[in-house]
């Protein structure tokens, strides 16, 4: 099981970042969850009640209510994670105890390299062959995307262990070095560049619906994370607007074309 080596208790005003895999971000103390932050990830952190703080993630500005204890002093990273998931390890050996299971995008520091592992500031290991420096990047966000196929929907998830539409879209984004909002109504007015409703559709291109959105992969079919699959798919374009009309999902209220 993994354990927490840098502390926790005390946090103020400030930057902290996020020390567990996958952490929450909730409207309230015990509230409801609104987004994920993945391992590495950076907040300003503000202490209120005991045990919480208010947050504001760094890299989109989203804000809420974490949990003290998934936050820990501020480190800066060398590496993110650069495919669909690795493991932390107690020992750079594959037969060590894997102490946890980080999603695409999250951020560690490297401070050394043992044989085909990398170790952290924080004292694990993990393969070098699943991390890549900050600066590198990935260049299709569409093919991100498709990496998270058959993960299963969690409202506000951002992870291999869960994700829904507007996390499944800003990882994509994330990964290519590209900023994007957390929720799907913020990205319908600032992800990518607009396209005129007439436009052919093209890989690339985020389709809105109110409180939805997905991703073309080319000009007949889309990928997203809906809870009529209740996980990631392919889905063709005119089956899935049909579809949601039909389910009283209304129709497509926007479209936007991120870089690839």
């Amino acid at each position: 099981m993994m354990t927490r080596t840098t502390p926790t208790d005390g946090i103020t005003e400030g930057a902290a970042q996020v020390v567990v895999p996958v952490a929450d971000i909730l409207d309230r103390p015990d509230g409801a969850r609104q987004r994920q932050l993945l391992y590495g990830a950076v907040v300003e952190a503000a202490p209120m009640a005991a045990g919480w703080v208010r947050v504001h993630a760094r890299r989109d500005g989203y804000a809420g209510v974490m949990r003290t204890d998934d936050l820990g002093a501020h480190v800066p990273a060398t590496h993110h994670v650069a495919t669909l998931a690795t493991h932390l390890y107690a020992a750079p050996d594959i037969k060590a105890p894997d102490l946890a299971t980080l999603s695409l995008g999250a951020e560690l520091a490297i401070v050394a390299e043992a044989g085909a592992f990398g170790r952290t500031q924080a004292g694990y290991f993990v393969p070098l062959v699943h991390v890549a420096p900050l600066r590198r990047r990935f260049a299709d966000p569409a093919a991100v995307a498709e990496l998270f196929l058959g993960t299963p929907y969690l409202w506000g998830g951002n992870s291999r262990l869960g994700i829904d539409c507007s996390g499944l879209v800003q990882a994509a984004c994330h990964a290519c070095g590209l900023s994007c909002p957390g929720d799907s109504a913020a990205q319908a007015r600032v992800a990518g560049a607009e396209v005129a409703p007439e436009a052919p559709l093209a890989r690339g291109d985020l389709l809105f619906w109110k409180g939805h959105v997905a991703l073309a992969l080319d000009d007949r079919q889309l990928i997203h994370a809906n809870v009529h699959h209740m996980a990631v798919v392919h889905e063709g374009a005119e089956d899935a607007v049909r579809r949601i009309a039909g389910q009283g999902g209304g129709t497509v209220t926007g479209r936007r074309r991120l870089a690839v």
